[in-house]
């Protein structure tokens, strides 16, 4: 009962417009107090440091760093022109582009909403300058993005990975596959828009960068995550030694285009500590409603009615899909991460769902929400970016967020797609 009155109160103080960390760490004190439980609140603060104390968030801040300075250092530019030199010759070739400078840009910020900013204001003025719809332009960029959570080094999976303790290194690995075959779907799906709205091609050859300049201007940015991911996934390096080294690539990179002064050096670092101070609340406030919900035995509420409907593993995954899709809907990638993952989780790995899958699916799921109304991070961003109507953008993402969700659907049910290179590698 005192679960169901605390479910409530969030959902009210959400409804009300205030800060998600406010609402759940107040209605999770009122619950609390008014539930009788008043003397277990003398254990909380050595809760919240336990919660906070793990070696794998570490990592979080380093890569967040390292992509910020990635991003100011020139990175996006050199990525983009060597994806140009590749395809922007081919009919809807700036679409293609577009896919394929998401997915170098997920080896350096593992951001969506980083890496729609960036292509936001680089790459989408040029595909209307060439020829494109700006519905389109900013759609295909909005559906590209997805993929930056998804292939690592990616921020969503080491916080998932911390929180849930499941192993940062395997789900690396695990999230390159399903990575991959997502910009393999958008690039089936901007080629039939190319051939059904005639897209135009890369124009004039003499635009198209030099390939072989082009490769190596953008080669520092393309080695940097095989050396990361190749370091973590054969045990050369720990997530946050890789982290760290990002950053200081990330500096000599920057440096090195001269595109990085000290001043935008100072910036990053303020900006990375921002969103840091804002997550760690978040942390803190879910950290409270978990210890409430386990007083309250929230979780072995959930599987015994799981139990009484008599789901199986593939029922329960879908019912967890349906969950967090709503939840990504509306709240943050990581908060909904945080709120939901200790309710749902323990149950799933009772009925033997391979964690490391299990949080495949869910960290592609909510990052899926980023695309989704009413308020998708990638969506409000891009409509602010781009200058374009919210809801005329929704419409225009709509079929990339469908073809996202059965990609989803295809994860769940195929397992092997995301454990086949954690298995080849012994890491699950």
């Amino acid at each position: 009962m005192q679960a169901v009155f605390l479910l409530i109160l969030i959902g009210v103080g959400l409804l009300s417009g205030a800060a998600i960390a406010y609402v759940i760490g107040a209605a999770s004190i009122m619950t609390f107090i008014l539930g009788g439980h008043a003397n277990f609140m003398a254990a909380l603060p050595q809760r919240l440091f336990s919660q906070l104390d793990v070696f794998a968030f570490l990592a979080m801040p380093l890569f967040i760093f390292a992509g910020d300075l990635m991003n100011r250092g020139g990175i996006a530019s050199a990525l983009i022109d060597f994806s140009m030199s590749l395809l922007g010759r081919v009919k809807g070739g700036l679409g293609h582009v577009n896919i394929l400078t998401s997915v170098f840009f997920a080896g350096v910020s593992g951001s969506a909403v980083s890496d729609a900013a960036a292509l936001g204001n680089s790459l989408v003025p040029e595909m209307q300058k060439r020829g494109y719809s700006l519905d389109y332009a900013v759609a295909i960029t909005g559906a590209s993005s997805i993929i930056g959570p998804i292939i690592p080094p990616s921020s969503i999976l080491i916080f998932y990975g911390a929180l849930m303790n499941t192993s940062v290194t395997a789900l690396f690995a695990a999230g390159v596959v399903p990575g991959l075959l997502l910009a393999a779907v958008l690039m089936v799906m901007n080629a039939f828009y190319a051939w059904r709205d005639d897209h135009p091609g890369g124009g004039d050859p003499s635009t198209i960068p030099p390939i072989k300049k082009s490769f190596l201007r953008a080669l520092p940015a393309m080695t940097l995550p095989i050396i990361i991911l190749g370091g973590t996934l054969f045990g050369i390096m720990t997530p946050a030694e890789a982290a760290g080294v990002a950053v200081g690539a990330a500096l000599i990179i920057g440096f090195s285009y001269r595109k990085l002064d000290l001043e935008a050096v100072r910036q990053s670092a303020i900006r990375t500590a921002v969103l840091l101070g804002a997550l760690f609340i978040i942390l803190c406030a879910i950290s409270t409603f978990s210890y409430i919900a386990a007083l309250d035995r929230l979780p072995q509420a959930i599987a015994a009615q799981i139990t009484e409907w008599g789901l199986g593993p593939l029922q329960y995954l879908m019912l967890v899909n349906v969950v967090f899709l709503i939840a990504g809907m509306a709240m943050d990638v990581k908060a909904a991460v945080a709120l939901f993952a200790p309710i749902f989780v323990p149950v799933a790995l009772a009925m033997g769902i391979d964690p490391v899958h299990l949080g495949i699916v869910i960290c592609f799921n909510i990052s899926t929400g980023l695309l989704s109304p009413p308020i998708g991070g990638v969506l409000l961003i891009l409509a602010t970016t781009c200058n374009i109507n919210y809801w005329r953008l929704i419409r225009a993402t709509l079929p990339f967020f469908f073809a996202e969700v059965a990609l989803l659907i295809v994860l769940t049910f195929f397992p092997a797609i995301s454990l086949a290179l954690p298995h080849a590698l012994g890491l699950s």
